[in-house]
């Protein structure tokens, strides 16, 4: 465990105001025993302790030994994910990501999102949903339901369904910013239910995935007069949950509470840990897994690699309603829109077939080395009556070359085939493309208006 802290007069003000008036889940009974000992300074000490000590409650917070915290459980989640979205957008435009060597960071994810640029907006998604987790530890300290403590189950899941229906819903506003916050809260209620449940005692290697889902069982949990636990053998909790709860699946959660006077319901399971004042009480000891020296440790790794799939789970629910393009947003990634020229390359255009090539050049390379940069290049010329071939590429370079190959010949009559053309790249390059249409003459095909104009706002493209 990590070194605790020296709280002083001023932290202990501090911390007390900040339980009173941010904690929102303060029930009246502990208002009121808070209330009712101002003058034992040393238990309001304790509590600002509790509070300010990282690590309290959950999955340690930045933990130094080789104990997996809430920050690392969930940048694992995001990475993973983050990745898994990316080739999947690859592979859908028939390439393949460059793959990560060694650990993942947001470095790597990104580069091999081809969004190398967006490494540092990224990173700090990360730390946003990082610290929202973290803060349910600090304002919601109290609040069974937030850690899946005393056997808080219903109430524990709506937090985690009710987070999920309001990260999809943010996403569907664009509002990308909430949706952030609202994962790493429901994120930290998720993963506390693996580290305070008995759902890995229980032998259990996977998720919970009825545990994401409204109105889903979430399994058998137990009774409030059903007893749960017996006392440990001194310090050795491996087998203080009973037999016949484990035999018959059904799900608990301890208890926890730090300032006196503190209780619990005969034969239940006590949360552990050296604030926790129930510990003490029959049955004594605990069975978080929050660390590895918590009673329950010695399944601390497993039960983190539970929750960090459970963590996937849920990010995947998440992209499945958004999709990747806006999955790839929320997370920071920020590949530019692929970029598409749609040229008239008819007689009347020799004069001007130098201009382009200018223009787009320009174009090209205002974008180059930056978040812009475009994920493809798209080039469908017209001429009158034909109109492409249709040429995509990745690269700036052989774009600009097929750019530079194109002549000014034929064509006859005015009106050319623009839309004709315009259609192909509307269907034959990536959604929510950035289309330039170069041209100096009228459509001859403009029965394809209506058609076009449905292109466009299906595909989300801009012309």
């Amino acid at each position: 465990m990590r070194e605790e802290r020296v709280v002083s007069a001023a932290d202990t003000e501090s911390c007390i105001k900040k339980v009173v008036q941010r904690s929102s889940v303060l029930t009246e009974v502990q208002t009121s025993h808070l209330t009712g000992r101002c003058a034992e300074m040393r238990w309001f000490a304790a509590l600002c302790l509790l509070l300010l000590q990282t690590g309290a409650h959950g999955f340690d917070i930045d933990e130094e030994d080789a104990s997996l915290s809430h920050q690392e459980i969930t940048e694992a989640a995001l990475l993973k994910v983050t990745l898994e979205v990316c080739r999947a957008v690859a592979k859908a435009a028939g390439k393949f990501i460059k793959e990560p060597s060694g650990s993942l960071t947001a470095t790597s994810v990104a580069v091999a999102c081809e969004a190398e640029k967006s490494s540092k907006s990224f990173s700090s998604v990360i730390e946003v949903i990082q610290e929202e987790n973290v803060g349910v530890d600090h304002f919601y300290f109290w609040s069974a339901r937030h850690h899946f403590d005393a056997e808080q189950f219903t109430k524990g899941k709506k937090l985690v369904t009710d987070g999920i229906a309001a990260v999809k819903a943010n996403n569907k506003r664009q509002k990308y910013e909430a949706a952030r916050e609202r994962l790493g809260q429901l994120f930290h209620t998720l993963q506390d239910f693996y580290s305070h449940s008995n759902w890995v005692e229980m032998g259990n290697k996977n998720p919970n995935t009825n545990l994401i889902k409204v109105n889903k069982d979430i399994g058998k949990t137990a009774d409030k007069d059903r007893a749960t636990c017996r006392s440990c053998v001194g310090d050795d909790c491996k087998n203080n949950i009973l037999e016949d709860i484990l035999k018959e699946k059904i799900l608990t959660t301890g208890y926890f509470d730090a300032v006196p006077p503190s209780s619990k319901p005969a034969g239940k399971c006590s949360h552990g840990g050296k604030f926790d004042r129930t510990r003490k009480m029959d049955p004594k000891g605990g069975i978080n897994k929050d660390t590895l020296d918590s009673e329950h440790g010695h399944l601390h790794n497993q039960t983190a690699n539970v929750a960090i799939a459970a963590t996937s789970e849920v990010l995947q629910d998440v992209r499945a309603a958004a999709g990747d393009k806006e999955f790839l947003q929320m997370m920071g990634i920020k590949k530019g829109k692929p970029l598409c020229f749609v040229i008239d390359t008819t007689g009347s255009m020799r004069n001007d077939i130098s201009t382009v090539r200018s223009i787009t050049a320009a174009i090209i390379d205002s974008k180059a080395g930056t978040d812009d940069k475009p994920s493809d290049y798209v080039l469908v010329p017209f001429n009158d009556p034909d109109f492409g071939p249709l040429t995509r590429t990745t690269n700036a370079d052989d774009f600009k070359h097929a750019i530079n190959s194109l002549t000014a010949r034929g064509g006859g009559d005015f009106p050319e085939m623009c839309l004709s053309g315009l259609r192909l790249a509307l269907t034959g390059s990536p959604p929510g493309s950035e289309i330039y249409v170069f041209t100096d003459a009228s459509a001859k095909d403009g029965y394809l208006l209506s058609a076009v104009l449905a292109l466009i706002e299906r595909t989300k493209s801009v012309v």
